[in-house]
């Protein structure tokens, strides 16, 4: 595996596991320094990697199309990729890089997509013992284990670092002012929904009754996520008292992001804000109900997780069956202490 030079890695397509995939590209990129490095990456997840510094360019695939997995076979085609690195798991990942005629392919040998790989790799023993970003260094590990004989992954810290450029900041505060945040107050996110889990969602009502005490406490409250997160965000908005400003439905994932960076703290659920929150060093609050903490904790020292575990967590159910018990044994209050030692030790950082 010698002369490789252009590089394609297909991304998993949901937000949060597109920045837990961070420290396998800046690891890629100290295997391969001199390689062109392309993502290819959903709408949406792309925008993580809008001011990235370890790649070279992203790609946009956009599956709503009848021809658009064809439109990408002539795409790599044209590109004359080296090497594909496929951390998606899909057959469609792996059909496109075969029929793109990439010499060499690599990735897991899930969904009987082996035969199309020239390097199926077997899921690691560890998957569900080590945090997530491991199965994605692991893909890399094995990469420079072939290239140079060794690898030194599991001497790696993962840590999902990411930047937001002062021009996006900017903006992001010009928005938060037109939608009427103050100037000279702490700006508090949160993110009450969750799109591929009910059960991770801490209870809407208990979200509010949080928006009102750092509401009293002075700092500006605003509401982050998804159209399809809109209806958690008007739950939250019914049961507070003093209404946080939704911005829900209203941004780009960039646009989030850039607002996630210059906030003071961040509320949420284990979600993608999560994460992006971690790799942007924005002080970050994870609500951890359902989920495993093991392998999907926040990877910074500036975020922590807030965990309650019953008996039956984690369960990893999308749905709870009994009466959410792992959500609700966590009190506003809990949540709200937690915050409040978070934003003074940001605004502590930033007065110095």
């Amino acid at each position: 595996m010698s002369g490789i030079h252009r590089v394609v890695v297909r991304i998993p397509n949901w937000v949060g596991d597109a920045v837990i995939a961070v420290p396998a590209l800046r690891k890629l990129r100290r295997v391969l320094p001199e390689a062109h490095l392309a993502l290819v990456s959903r709408p949406g997840a792309a925008d993580v990697f809008l001011d990235a510094d370890f790649v070279d360019e992203v790609l946009v695939y956009d599956r709503a199309g009848l021809f658009s997995a064809w439109d990408q076979v002539r795409e790599w085609r044209r590109r004359k990729f080296d090497l594909a690195l496929l951390f998606q798991n899909a057959f469609a990942a792996a059909a496109i890089a075969f029929l793109s005629r990439v010499p060499t392919r690599m990735g897991y040998d899930t969904d009987r997509r082996g035969i199309l790989l020239t390097h199926p790799l077997p899921s690691p023993a560890w998957k569900d013992e080590r945090h997530e970003s491991f199965y994605y260094l692991h893909i890399v590990g094995e990469l420079e284990r072939m290239l140079y004989g060794t690898s030194s992954i599991e001497n790696t810290e993962a840590r999902s670092e990411l930047r937001v450029s002062d021009d996006r900041r900017r903006k992001a505060g010009e928005f938060l002012r037109a939608q009427g945040a103050r100037i000279s107050a702490p700006l508090t996110v949160l993110c009450p929904g969750s799109i591929n889990s009910r059960a991770k969602r801490w209870p809407a009502e208990r979200y509010a009754e949080l928006a009102d005490r750092l509401a009293e406490s002075g700092a500006d409250v605003a509401l982050i996520g998804s159209p399809a997160e809109l209806d958690v965000s008007q739950e939250v908005c019914k049961h507070a008292q003093i209404q946080p400003i939704v911005l829900t439905g209203k941004t780009t994932v960039a646009e989030a992001m850039a607002i996630i960076g210059i906030a003071d703290v961040l509320i949420t659920n284990d979600t993608g804000p999560a994460h992006i929150g971690a790799a942007l060093h924005t002080p970050t609050l994870v609500i951890f109900g359902p989920t495993n903490p093991l392998t999907t904790y926040p990877l910074s020292a500036s975020a922590e997780i807030i965990r309650r575990a019953p008996d039956c967590a984690p369960c990893m159910l999308r749905d709870c069956p009994i009466d959410h018990r792992c959500m609700t044994a966590i009190t506003p209050a809990d949540v709200f202490e937690r915050a409040s030692v978070l934003m003074s030790q940001r605004r502590a950082e930033v007065s110095v």
